[in-house]
């Protein structure tokens, strides 16, 4: 089945798909204090009866101890590694967002055999990890989904097909920008840029270069600046940042954050600019996607309306019952690892698009380096970039 056409049937389809199936079982993997459980990747399970909770990891006990009357199922482990060992799931739920424990939390799901993991975002901190998640998972055949539940949407193929319609003529640019709050700047690029990105490149194709500047209060960022940043990142700097990526389509992506301008999370989103009309995404809200009709060069004219799109169309009420109680619950990407298990495909948000996403966060940092000089993709600095500095 054609990669657009499966978004729709999977969000269509029931939660009881593969319950006919032997039930996968789930391993979690969590950090109280540390990341936690992520977005709700333990919690997701529970709905999807083709899959069953057995045990869950939580370095802190009292954590643990919460979680397991929390899910009120399952064994409990301090070290995951000794959980991995005993119950060899079939699945592996990774919550935890310090991403400084992602790599080594992944290969060892993988080296006990985990037929899927599901990985909470931002993926890893460097491609170099990346690499070695995905070579490892390429010998094994472990099938990793990223986190990124609007990538699952079903609505993302009807955008495609109204864009190569020609709905908003010929496209000229994509423009994000984070949630710019306390975050803003190079933490919002990591934390939240990995969603718009994971977006724009599905639209734009492969991203090619980048060209990009760091700042703090106004000043480009020196190895001075440099420290730990929060969440595990690792290296970070900088409370502004300017990026201009090239895509694949020929169509350039622009991504901005300054920390605490503007209203709280009103920017948060991506915009798809063509000459005909708009395509605005507010991430992880429901309709995800509008648009506005005529150019977005001729604000004499009378404004139009922004109208949501939905699998049916431009303006139609949405007929897939509660989707996006489905997606914000992580459902359908839960069901679509599920499927890539058993159809031997690549998860529609898979390892490979996780370490483009890095590549592109850390290209930022990589043409800051080098003063702003157009920087290739992929990367030949395999590290954070500001470890270099």
């Amino acid at each position: 089945m054609h990669r657009r056409t499966l978004l729709t049937a999977l969000a269509a389809a029931p939660l009881t798909s593969f319950a006919a199936e032997t039930k996968l079982r789930v391993a979690i993997i969590g950090h109280t204090g540390r990341g936690n459980y992520g977005h709700g990747l333990d919690t997701m399970w529970k709905a999807i009866p083709a899959t069953e909770i057995v045990a869950i990891a939580d370095a802190d006990a009292k954590g643990l101890e919460t979680e397991l009357k929390k899910i009120g199922t399952g064994k409990g482990f301090a070290d995951y590694h000794a959980m991995l060992a005993e119950v060899k799931p079939d699945i592996v739920a990774i919550g935890a967002r310090h991403i400084d424990q992602h790599r080594d939390m992944m290969l060892a799901a993988i080296q006990n055999g985990a037929k899927g993991i599901y990985i909470e975002k931002p993926f890893v901190r460097s491609p170099a990890e990346a690499d070695e998640v995905i070579a490892a998972a390429e010998k094994t055949g472990t099938k990793v989904a990223i986190a990124h539940r609007n990538r699952y949407h079903p609505v993302m193929s009807t955008i495609t097909r109204l864009i190569e319609a020609g709905e908003i003529g010929r496209v000229l640019e994509m423009r994000g920008r984070g949630k710019e709050d306390t975050r803003g700047g190079s933490l919002d690029l990591w934390v939240l840029g990995s969603h718009l990105f994971n977006l724009a490149t599905l639209f734009g194709g492969e991203p090619t270069a980048c060209t990009a500047g760091v700042y703090q209060d106004g000043k480009p960022i020196t190895k001075a600046q440099v420290k730990e940043g929060d969440e595990g990142i690792g290296a970070l700097a900088g409370n502004e940042v300017h990026a201009r990526f090239e895509l694949a389509q020929g169509i350039p992506l622009f991504f901005d954050s300054v920390q605490n301008a503007g209203v709280k999370e009103a920017g948060f989103g991506l915009q798809i600019i063509g000459t005909k009309g708009v395509i605005d995404f507010r991430i992880d809200q429901e309709p995800v996607a509008h648009l506005r009709p005529g150019s977005p060069f001729q604000p004499n004219l009378k404004a139009s309306p922004w109208l949501p799109i939905t699998t049916a169309g431009i303006g139609k009420p949405e007929p897939i019952a509660n989707l996006g109680k489905k997606l914000s619950s992580h459902e359908t990407a839960g069901l679509d690892l599920i499927a890539a298990i058993h159809e031997n495909r690549a998860p529609l948000c898979d390892a490979v698009q996780g370490r483009q996403t890095i590549e592109m966060i850390c290209a930022v940092f990589e043409s800051h380096r080098l003063n702003g000089q157009r920087v290739p993709l992929p990367l030949k600095t395999r590290v954070n970039p500001l470890t270099l500095l």
